[in-house]
């Protein structure tokens, strides 16, 4: 209980010394990590029981050679990739908004950091190189969540392309059983 109240406070003060925008990115933060996990868990538990759905569907087909089969088979391949690919232009906006959430941080700290300038002058170097400390937490909050995202972004990306080809290659186009061999 100690160390879930010592992180509390430690978080709680890393805000207060951050300013508002802090909480704005911890929001997307957030967002993006719900997304994150939303699109794992959906690659890696719900698709395998729907691309074995539809492999199913596409084999019970009796026409499954002729052109129009192959177009139903590319309709189906592109429905599921798009599918797999949902999301993902959604948590790459959040990624790239997060540093810009960050630097209007550092921007608006450092509009507070010209205020103790112009009212106390320019003698207190302590004072301005606080709130220079103060205005630059926004800009590394922002970045530290983005490159995780990037991360974890581009691994999605990779698994539901590879995820699209399994489907790809599974929906064969071969002659029915009464219409002839398959391959």
């Amino acid at each position: 209980m100690n160390f879930i109240l010592s992180v509390s406070y430690a978080v709680q003060d890393f805000i207060e010394q951050g300013g508002p925008v802090l909480w704005v990115i911890f929001a997307a933060c957030l967002l993006l990590w719900l997304l994150i996990l939303e699109r794992a868990w959906y690659i890696r538990v719900t698709w395998p029981g729907r691309a074995r759905g539809l492999v199913r569907q596409w084999h019970e087909r009796k026409d499954c050679a002729s052109w129009r089969a192959k177009k139903i088979r590319d309709a189906m391949v592109s429905e599921a990739n798009m599918e797999l690919h949902a999301m993902l232009p959604l948590i790459n906006m959040l990624v790239a908004l997060c540093p810009l959430l960050g630097l209007l941080g550092t921007v608006l700290g450092m509009i507070g950091v010209f205020e103790v300038i112009a009212v106390a002058g320019n003698d207190d170097a302590q004072a301005m190189a606080r709130g220079v400390y103060r205005a630059t937490i926004p800009t590394m909050a922002g970045l530290v969540v983005a490159l995780t995202g990037i991360y974890f972004t581009v691994r999605l990306r990779r698994l539901a392309d590879r995820e699209t080809g399994h489907l790809k290659g599974s929906l064969t186009l071969y002659e029915s059983p009464t219409g002839g061999a398959r391959p």
